[in-house]
């Protein structure tokens, strides 16, 4: 069974880069076919898929959000980072790392992330 843990910090200013890690366990990152995603969710919104890193590596963003984003991975350390630049308050949010498959999904608990000076 998957389990995922995001990471980081929980007060970011506005204009500097949010970076938060996704650490997985019980599954490797590189298993062929697996994509790994990120997805947030605002106050009093719903969910927003922010974007994706495949097990080969490759990367797909939303459109509103691929200027100012970036997922990496660290296949020692079964990790995908994340990295969201030039933020403001509108960035403020829940975000969750998940693993979303057509018969399987698990999440992580998410991790609020409040962008204010």
């Amino acid at each position: 069974q998957v389990q995922l843990q995001e990471s980081g910090p929980g007060l970011v200013k506005p204009s500097q880069t949010l970076s938060l890690t996704c650490t997985v366990s019980g599954g490797s990152i590189t298993t062929i076919h697996y994509t790994w995603s990120w997805i947030r969710q605002p106050p009093g919104k719903g969910l927003e898929w922010i974007g994706y890193i495949a097990y080969s590596g490759s990367t797909y963003y939303s459109p509103s959000l691929k200027s100012r984003t970036s997922i990496s991975r660290d296949t020692s350390k079964n990790q995908f980072p994340l990295q969201l630049r030039s933020v403001t308050p509108e960035d403020t949010a829940v975000y969750y790392c998940a693993i979303l498959l057509p018969a399987y999904d698990a999440w992580g608990q998410g991790t609020q992330v409040t962008v204010s000076s």
